[in-house]
């Protein structure tokens, strides 16, 4: 039994933390990731998208380890940064988005790549493929040709100097000197504002702020000329993301959601190299090594666990893992197996067979015997309701059927037309036949479709008007000939 006079000092021992070993282990990991996938290329332009938080600081840290000079096996890729700025849909005020811009913008500094500070003000054209995909490295699908041109190029930068990596940094580093942050409008923000105070409940403002934010993103990579882009998920984050997006209904796109490569979008690729690391992982290492990050409060800051299906899931797998050590792996080895049985995206495939919001394949389109024809059929006749004062029976419709419109009115006897009626709008209809299913229950939870941004208004006109004149050289049926009863 230990004794209170005892002395133990003397004999106890200072064993020092086995740094090193594990700066190692974290280093292998990350380049380990990157070169059993090889989907980037030597002297691709890759985009970093940091957020500030602990995961995609630690991202970018592992860059500046991989391209520096004395790294063993050095990444050979261009690095550029990319912040997006959400203070205006989050409710920051002006000095405290202005405070976390100036943390940020000194720590992108320091890395001398070159960066971009985006508010969430969304241009004409995030939704065409750009210019970016014929900026790619002119080798071929082949790694090992990849690699031979870059050494070919090398060579020819070593014969001249002048056109040295180190120089073309500098002076990209001059460029973003120059001015790398567009200003701050109030007008962005109040249109920001009242977007997503349109939203009437949390999970479908953090599920089209996460949208919002990926078009910013593909934008800017493609007008840039960037062809990759990294982001900072973790392993905890994908597990949570794979168990959320189930409950939103994102099952066609799990995949593609949560793998280490993304191709949705075809000429730029999303790439996850962070996502063998655990949040606790990277918590010590950033801890251990002083890697800077920056706290800023999100859309859930100080929300409650049953505010959003988000929230829920996150605190449902934290807690989970808390008492039961191997959660999250087990979550995130089960995401590592999925496959989208979907066609495969890339610049060939038609945008009208995507998404509007995820650009991702619609999962609407299927046959008329399935879960989501009877989910549709549910929902309709959960929201017929009972006649109005002043209908006579007799002139109700049959069951199933359109209702009658009367002449010189917008809704018939019986039904209301618009939210919350049996009839939807046509303007819901035609933008609802645009989405997959989750994106659908996002925008069902607006007040207005009006204040969504202008170039997605834009795009469902387009291709509204597109699917019309397809739809003016369909024959239809007494038009196809018939011989002997058949065709």
């Amino acid at each position: 039994m230990c004794q209170v006079d005892e002395e133990y000092n003397g004999q106890l021992e200072h064993r020092v933390t086995p740094r090193g070993c594990f700066k190692e282990y974290f280093i292998h990991k990350f380049r380990a990731m990157l070169g059993k996938n090889r989907v980037i290329f030597p002297g691709e332009k890759v985009l970093l998208a940091v957020s500030g938080g602990p995961a995609s600081s630690s991202m970018l840290s592992q860059v500046q380890e991989g391209l520096s000079r004395d790294a063993p096996k050095k990444l050979r890729f261009v690095p550029g940064i990319i912040y997006i700025d959400e203070g205006g849909a989050s409710g920051q005020s002006m000095e405290e988005r202005k405070r976390a811009l100036a943390e940020l913008e000194s720590v992108f500094r320091a890395t001398n790549y070159h960066y971009h500070i985006v508010h969430l003000d969304l241009p004409s054209s995030v939704l065409e493929a750009g210019s970016s995909a014929t900026e790619k490295p002119q080798t071929g699908s082949s790694y090992k040709a990849a690699v031979d041109h870059f050494i070919q190029t090398r060579k020819n930068q070593n014969q001249h100097p002048d056109l040295s990596v180190e120089n073309v940094q500098s002076l990209r580093m001059q460029e973003v000197q120059s001015g790398g942050t567009s200003p701050i409008t109030p007008e962005h923000t109040q249109a920001l504002q009242r977007l997503f105070a349109s939203v009437r409940t949390l999970t479908a403002k953090e599920d089209l702020l996460h949208t919002l934010r990926q078009h910013l993103i593909l934008h800017t990579a493609r007008t840039q000329g960037y062809t990759k882009v990294m982001m900072g998920d973790s392993c905890s984050r994908l597990a949570i993301k794979l168990l959320s997006n189930i409950s939103l209904g994102r099952g066609a796109s799990l995949a593609t959601d949560t793998g280490f490569s993304d191709p949705r979008y075809g000429d730029v690729v999303i790439v996850r190299p962070m996502r063998d690391y655990s949040s606790k992982e990277i918590a010590y290492y950033n801890r251990m090594f002083d890697i800077p990050s920056v706290f800023i409060p999100g859309l859930d800051c100080k929300a409650q666990d049953k505010a959003s299906i988000q929230r829920l899931t996150e605190s449902f797998v934290t807690k989970l893992q808390a008492d039961f050590p191997s959660t999250v792996s087990t979550i995130y080895r089960t995401s590592e197996k999925l496959n989208t049985a979907c066609p495969p995206q890339n610049t060939n495939t038609q945008l009208s067979a995507k998404c509007l919001l995820c650009v991702c394949a619609l999962d609407t389109k299927l046959e008329e015997f399935s879960a989501y024809q009877a989910t549709l059929i549910s929902e309709q006749l959960s929201q017929r309701r009972g006649p109005r004062p002043g209908f006579t029976p007799g002139t109700a419709a049959a069951p199933g059927s359109p209702p009658a419109s009367s002449a010189g009115q917008g809704q018939s006897q019986g039904c209301e037309t618009g939210e919350g009626g049996c009839c939807p709008s046509p303007e819901t209809v035609d933008l609802k036949s645009l989405l997959c299913y989750s994106c659908g229950l996002t925008i069902k939870d607006m007040t207005t479709r009006d204040a969504l941004p202008q170039y997605i208004l834009s795009e469902a006109e387009r291709r509204r008007s597109q699917m019309r004149e397809i739809s003016e050289f369909l024959l239809e049926d007494e038009a196809i000939p018939r011989v002997n009863g058949s065709l």
